[in-house]
């Protein structure tokens, strides 16, 4: 399945994916900006969504702010990916990130796209929160409240989860919501806004859909990896044995990463075991057979014994194999941007705080 519109048809894989960002002005208040085509939710951060041409996320945070305020961005780290389902409308992975703060030169220089802003001003934490709309609003919250060492944070319809969960400052209840009365620097008058060109319905049919996958780092009291053998099949290179982590794809219109990575480890090893903290999301664009962008998260499974090793049994469907490896032999084993992922799971296991951003296995830049 590739997860993409075909004749105004998506499958269950298919997810929209979207990158914001913070441009905080060292006053403690950030930046917000008027959509002028949407009455309902007037109040948003710069940023939108991501387009087949943008090499990741953070290609489409660079470029949606350059298009929208007429200037480039220096991004800093990823401050957080949200997961979020809501009826009616596909799921979203939304990533949010930092940037650096605005010279006045820089802020002199603006030159919004009066199609796209209709106006920029910045707020303190307190009027953002009652400002955005709520899902936005509890994710905004989430990053400025946060220490910057916790980031990424990891969201599930902009609630914590994960190692979010356990940092005091971020979840509740988002405040009350305000909409542009909370941001009267905004302006908001003139001419009427013009609807858009799209119903929302068409709109969402016509986005082009990223697929997800939910992987799981297990290694054994020595060290080494637990890797799987998928049953060969007729893939992009070929019938080949193809080994992987543990994990596969997330049925993204009614699961969320974590959840499929608990279903795929009972699937395919016959395990109950709990994810633990969220490693790496590793971005893999476009390939040259077509296939739609894959966004692949990689949860740390833990330390395995070997009594819990002598209880697996492989899903015969999928896999014909698994095996304990040290890194030598996980790397010549793996693809490249397979074993950059193992790779980086490994490193960020040994820290604190949240994912480490890839792209092809590669740390994002």
């Amino acid at each position: 399945m590739s997860g993409r519109a075909q004749g105004g048809r998506v499958d269950g894989r298919g997810l929209l994916a979207a990158a914001g960002v913070l441009f905080p002005d060292g006053r403690g208040r950030v930046m917000v900006v008027r959509l002028p085509y949407d009455r309902k939710h007037p109040v948003a951060v710069p940023g939108g969504g991501w387009e087949p041409q943008d090499e990741s996320l953070r290609e489409t945070a660079v470029r949606e702010v350059r298009e929208e305020l007429g200037f480039t961005p220096v991004l800093g780290p990823l401050a957080c990916v949200d997961w979020a389902m809501r009826e009616g409308r596909p799921p979203i992975v939304a990533y949010l990130y930092w940037a650096e703060p605005l010279t006045r030169a820089q802020v002199a220089a603006l030159r919004p796209d009066a199609a796209e802003v209709g106006g920029w001003t910045w707020l303190t934490e307190a009027d953002a929160g009652r400002a955005l709309p709520p899902r936005l609003s509890r994710r905004v919250l989430a990053c400025l409240r946060a220490p910057r060492t916790a980031g990424p944070l990891e969201l599930e319809d902009s609630f914590p989860t994960g190692h979010t969960r356990a940092l005091p400052e971020v979840g509740g209840p988002a405040p009350e919501y305000l909409g542009a009365a909370a941001a009267p620097g905004l302006g908001g008058g003139g001419a009427p806004a013009e609807p858009p060109p799209l119903d929302r319905e068409t709109y969402y049919a016509t986005r082009p859909r990223i697929r997800a996958k939910a992987r799981a780092l297990f290694t054994d009291e020595a060290g080494r990896v637990l890797l799987v053998r998928l049953r060969p099949w007729e893939g992009p290179r070929g019938e080949v044995p193809y080994w992987t982590l543990p994990g596969g794809g997330v049925e993204a219109d009614r699961e969320t990463p974590r959840e499929a990575a608990r279903r795929e480890i009972a699937e395919e090893l016959d395990w109950r075991v709990e994810p633990g903290r969220l490693l790496a999301l590793d971005w893999q664009p476009l390939d040259t057979n077509g296939e739609c962008p894959v966004l692949v998260y990689v949860y740390d499974g833990g330390r395995v014994t070997p009594e819990l090793l002598d209880t697996v049994v492989l899903q015969e469907e999928e896999l014909v194999d698994w095996r304990l490896c040290g890194p030598e032999e996980a790397r010549a084993l793996l693809t490249g941007p397979s074993w950059g992922r193992t790779a980086a799971a490994l490193a960020a296991r040994e820290g604190k705080g949240g994912p480490v951003e890839l792209v092809r296995g590669r740390e994002a830049r």
